[in-house]
């Protein structure tokens, strides 16, 4: 029998891995989204929103129930993920492989069914396809995330060995014991939390009581979050949020000066001014791109309602 539909396993490796948050929230990169990484992006998911009268995310306002996000996650595996699978790879699939290019391809869209990995697919080259798939696509915005890393090395162990390792992975609970091994996304929440001046602890990859205090702590201050110690994927996206925000205030605020100050320089202009102009224009580039940042922290400090 040919496969063609993901399995309830495949199902929960997709969503221990998306998460499935039932509050609008901004992804990394500043995208609204819901549920099992549900955005309007998506035909499938605008769709299902409007049977649901929802045509607009709006983060920290819009919400679903539990059961909604089941009937949208459905939808969209039927509507566009699992088609583009059948399409796009051999007959001879196994369960397994159906559930990994799944998984695969959520995150990635689906155009990656066109992309390297694939084509070593199409090809028999099964082992080389899981290689090349556990070891790409595993950036953001050029950063290497700790969490794409990690998913990309399991599901390519799931296209070759059919382990299905993750259910839960999105999220992170405190435990009363450290890992045998640190928790990359972890670390990385407590780098950023630390950075932020919410103290976690050790920057030790546990997600020990110190650092679910300090979780709690950044929650409180984003009242769109749930203060509830977990790191989930709306956290972990808004600690990720903030900190590209002040990445890209340092490196386009300083390079648009510096780089502008040594044209002008050139030319024989007066640079100093110049570069002036263009320092403002960059933090100007960067505050409205990080606009909900600001305010939320500006209330914040007024004591004010933190709004997204």
């Amino acid at each position: 029998m040919t496969i063609t539909t993901t399995s309830p396993r495949g199902r929960a490796f997709v969503r221990g891995h998306e998460g499935n948050p039932l509050t609008c929230y901004l992804d990394p990169v500043g995208i609204p989204t819901i549920g099992t990484g549900f955005t309007i992006r998506s035909a499938a998911v605008r769709a299902a929103l409007k049977r649901l009268g929802i045509t607009k995310l709006l983060p920290g306002k819009t919400k679903i129930t539990a059961e909604q996000s089941d009937a949208i996650f459905a939808a969209v595996l039927a509507d566009e993920f699992e088609p583009a699978v059948v399409a796009s790879s051999p007959t001879s699939r196994k369960q397994h492989q159906m559930d990994a290019a799944v998984s695969a391809i959520y995150n990635l869209g689906a155009g990656a069914m066109q992309w390297t990995w694939a084509d070593l697919w199409r090809a028999g080259k099964v082992k080389e396809a899981a290689v090349y798939l556990g070891s790409n696509y595993n950036t953001a915005d050029g950063k290497r995330l700790p969490g794409l890393v990690r998913r990309r090395k399991e599901e390519a162990d799931l296209f070759l060995n059919g382990r299905y390792a993750s259910v839960g992975g999105a999220v992170k609970e405190a435990t009363d014991k450290p890992p045998r091994k640190p928790d990359a996304v972890v670390k990385e929440a407590q780098e950023i939390l630390t950075s932020k001046g919410f103290n976690p602890g050790a920057i030790d990859g546990w997600m020990g009581e110190k650092t679910r205090e300090a979780v709690i702590a950044y929650q409180k201050a984003h009242p769109h979050l749930e203060a509830d110690g977990i790191l989930g994927p709306a956290t972990l996206s808004q600690l990720r949020r903030d900190a590209k925000a002040l990445r890209d205030a340092a490196t386009k605020g300083a390079g648009s000066a510096v780089g502008s100050g040594a044209l002008a320089f050139m030319a024989g202009l007066p640079w100093g001014w110049i570069a002036a102009g263009a320092l403002l224009l960059a933090v100007g580039y960067v505050a409205y791109r990080y606009r909900d940042v600001i305010v939320r922290r500006w209330n914040t400090w007024r004591g004010k309602e933190a709004a997204v």
